[in-house]
């Protein structure tokens, strides 16, 4: 960030910064910040009243894009193609602009006139409640799971916390650590610094960071023989491939998707293959009804309920 911008982020209380979720930065509007619940606009310095927030100009989005690219906005020209940087820390940072498109296919963004700073937070216990559902008892299995949740929701970061207490083992449930391959392609799940996991997931995982999806799963699976692969953000249809792919060869999937809902999943092209073949065990339903992380169901490979509804006041990410 610019340093005006910084010094009137680090001005705010403690209870507000520990509750930021996204800092929405655009071009001739306010700044915002967007917290479990609710958002707020940022005054200017010496101001308290939102009327009298700070409205940011097109000088500092293209000077927070040019230190978000390091002053070199062609080495991150890919990232960018995909409406995205990811900086350390596992925080995505989302763009809004001009799109320059050729054949059809984006090339970059230029012209930034929209920035979305989305907050990673490593919260440890906070997939405590849906761990007993991914157990098959009888033997002992962890059961291919799927997270369902629109944006915003927790699943990252509850899917963080599962691939942390798989790897290191929950003897109460009878888990023992099992190996885990996690393709990171957007790095958000580890935080890698030079290909080095920046946040802690246990001491079984190997990660495949900056990956595509399909290709990683299948290459993780011949080059270091995980029991478990984990990624996130399933969608096009190479990953619904290498997914089946993965299961079919004995291999657990624990994974994410958008959706509100297991029957939206259904419309949705290749995704909803996996569901109608019934290739995973269990779907976890996510909302922030209570607060991000909010369980609202879980569901067998049939769907049929085995969850109906969040067993805490609040949500496990809140």
């Amino acid at each position: 960030m610019p340093s005006h911008i910084a010094s009137l982020l680090l001005q705010l209380p403690d209870n507000i910064i520990n509750e930021i979720t996204e800092i929405r930065i655009r071009v001739n509007q306010p700044l915002l910040l967007v917290l479990d619940n609710s958002d707020i606009m940022v005054p200017q310095a010496g101001k308290t009243a939102a009327s009298e927030a700070y409205c940011c100009n097109s000088q500092d989005l293209s000077r927070i894009f040019q230190l978000l690219c390091k002053n070199s906005v062609y080495a991150f020209e890919e990232e960018v193609s995909q409406g995205y940087l990811t900086i350390p820390g596992g925080h995505r940072v989302g763009l809004a602009g001009q799109a320059t498109v050729f054949a059809g296919v984006i090339k970059t963004i230029k012209c930034i006139s929209s920035l979305n700073f989305r907050l990673a937070k490593a919260i440890p216990g906070c997939a405590d409640s849906i761990l007993p559902y991914m157990v098959d008892r009888e033997c002992g299995r962890i059961v291919n799971t799927l997270l369902i949740s629109p944006p915003r929701c927790g699943k990252t970061t509850i899917l963080r916390d599962l691939i942390r207490q798989l790897s290191t083992g929950k003897p109460s449930l009878g888990i023992a650590g099992v190996q885990i391959g996690v393709v990171d392609e957007r790095s958000e799940i580890a935080a890698c610094q030079n290909g080095i996991p920046s946040v802690d997931l246990g001491p079984r995982v190997d990660v495949l960071d900056t990956c595509p999806k399909a290709s990683g799963m299948l290459m993780l699976i011949r080059s270091m023989a995980p029991q478990v692969v984990a990624t996130d953000e399933l969608g096009r249809q190479e990953d619904v491939i290498a997914v089946r792919e993965a299961i079919c060869a004995g291999v657990t999937v624990v994974a994410t998707v958008h959706s509100r809902t297991v029957n939206e999943l259904y419309e949705r092209p290749y995704i909803g293959e996996l569901l109608a073949q019934k290739l995973f065990d269990r779907y976890v339903v996510l909302s922030s009804r209570l607060g991000p992380g909010t369980i609202e169901e879980i569901f067998d490979s049939r769907q049929e309920k085995v969850l109906y509804t969040c067993p805490d006041e609040v949500g496990i990410c809140g």
